[in-house]
């Protein structure tokens, strides 16, 4: 195996070790010119050595190898190659695949799979991503697992927007400053937040979870700030706060919007002197943590309302970072489905199952996704419990995914209320296009004919549709509708 350094500094520390599977030498250089020499180092595989057959050093993190050197007729090579412990992380570079290509590759255990067409920038950055996994491990997107760290390789995009918006985390990474992190639900804020603090300089130190909704209001200011012996009744010792337990790490403050009003005024003191005084004490101690809060509400509405403090409000949010929903990068769903398949094959013990269906990916591909990537990891356990072959099938896809609901009464296009395009103009447009383009007016239209029949009134509305009241709210400001304009 001969080697090649990036840029030629020979003398410097290098902490991973990429190795590059390639045909041209033209590639070669240009991985050279593009990633750091500090942190990776550029090692070639012998030509006419199959490396999937006979994998590079094992002191190697990554591999990287073309598309055309995977054998066409199946994906076995990769699946064979990535069940093994000891082997190096496996890219894939592409000129040119499609989405059902980029899903067999993840499904089968490949890292990454990267289009070499890709910006110069863009392809180093994913590049020494990839390569700083953990372990050379494939990227795992599932969140709250147990043999799951979730890092900021996880979030590696094709959608644009998600690329602009994992820049903005990057840039946010190395500060203290605090975080509100805002999306929909299922979009996976507490694995953002945890990828940062994994990412970042706080690492070594404690990540602290508190779900400010799920703690009863009696119990909140304790389980935040601690409490003495004896404060109140059943305090039979001291307690750490959960900002005492997260010092010299991170605290996260999920669903932030739900803290009551006087604990609010707490929670501000805190953040401002860097001091927590515990329940029943009568001095406080001091505290270095970084915080970082979630929400999927409107906040500058709860500040509006008088639901939220307008001073912590902006302590809080020094920098809001707004998870895009997966309905909005849909080119990220097939690199997720691989993944979700590799992970579930191996944790409910179905290894048959390798791969999905063309027309089952095009049922996900096509589908709105309320319940965003938590869903969609729902969907892809399903099934795998379900499967009976080696790939999944429509017939295997939870219903939900699969049916499109049928609205009583009048056909689309006519009436008030309905869709607005005519059936031909479907026709205009890719399945899943259309598909998509349908699931989001047939909601709209199902939840305005709904907000008619209950003249605007939200609880009721909700009961009716299944969903809750929350839920019900983030649909209406998505598609527009407003509850006054329903009332008589």
């Amino acid at each position: 195996m001969a080697s090649e350094s990036g840029s030629g500094q020979e003398g410097s520390r290098v902490d991973r070790k990429l190795v590059v599977a390639v045909e041209d030498e033209s590639l070669r250089d240009h991985l050279s010119r593009l990633v750091d020499p500090e942190v990776l180092r550029l090692e070639v595989v012998d030509a006419g050595v199959d490396p999937l057959q006979a994998p590079p050093d094992q002191v190697a993190d990554l591999l990287i190898v073309r598309r055309t050197s995977v054998r066409p007729q199946d994906l076995r090579d990769v699946d064979s190659y990535a069940s093994k412990e000891d082997n190096p992380g496996l890219v894939v570079l592409t000129e040119d695949a499609d989405e059902q290509d980029r899903a067999h590759l993840l499904s089968a255990g490949a890292l990454g799979v990267i289009e070499a067409s890709e910006g110069g920038q863009e392809l180093g950055e994913a590049v020494a991503a990839l390569a700083g996994a953990e372990g050379g491990a494939p990227r795992d997107p599932l969140a709250g697992r147990e043999d799951s760290e979730p890092r900021l390789v996880d979030f590696l995009s094709r959608s644009p927007r998600m690329r602009r918006f994992l820049d903005l985390v990057q840039r946010v990474i190395d500060t203290d400053s605090s975080l509100m992190i805002t999306g929909e639900t299922g979009v996976g804020k507490e694995r953002l937040a945890q990828a940062i603090h994994n990412d970042g300089p706080r690492r070594d130190g404690p990540f602290v979870a508190v779900n400010c909704g799920a703690i009863p209001e009696a119990l909140l200011e304790s389980e935040l700030f601690g409490h003495e012996e004896g404060a109140f009744t059943g305090a039979s010792r001291r307690k750490k706060g959960r900002f005492e337990l997260a010092e010299g790490g991170t605290i996260f403050l999920d669903e932030i919007g739900e803290m009551p009003l006087h604990l609010q005024v707490n929670l501000l003191s805190v953040l401002q002197r860097r001091r927590v005084q515990r329940v029943g004490a009568d001095s406080s101690i001091p505290v270095d943590v970084r915080v970082m809060a979630a929400t999927h509400r409107d906040m500058q509405a709860e500040v509006r309302t008088g639901r939220f403090r307008e001073d912590l409000y902006y302590r809080l949010n020094v920098v809001t970072l707004e998870i895009p929903p997966l309905r909005e990068r849909p080119e990220d769903i097939p690199e997720l489905v691989g993944s979700f398949i590799r992970h579930f094959r191996v944790s409910l013990g179905r290894p048959q199952v390798d791969s999905i269906e063309e027309d089952a990916l095009d049922a996900l591909l096509s589908h709105a996704w309320p319940g965003n990537v938590r869903q969609l990891q729902n969907a892809i356990e399903h099934a795998i419990v379900l499967c009976r072959g080696t790939r999944i099938g429509l017939e295997d896809l939870p219903d939900s995914v699969t049916e499109t609901p049928e609205l009583e009464g009048p056909p689309p296009g006519s009436g008030h209320g309905g869709f607005t395009a005519e059936v031909e103009t479907w026709t205009d447009r890719p399945l899943r296009e259309a598909r998509r383009a349908f699931d989001d007016e047939f909601e709209r239209a199902y939840l305005d004919a709904l907000l008619r029949r209950t003249a605007g009134r939200v609880g009721r509305t909700a009961e009716l549709a299944g969903i809750t009241p929350r839920s019900l709210y983030d649909k209406m400001k998505r598609h527009g509708l407003d509850k006054d304009d329903y009332r008589p």
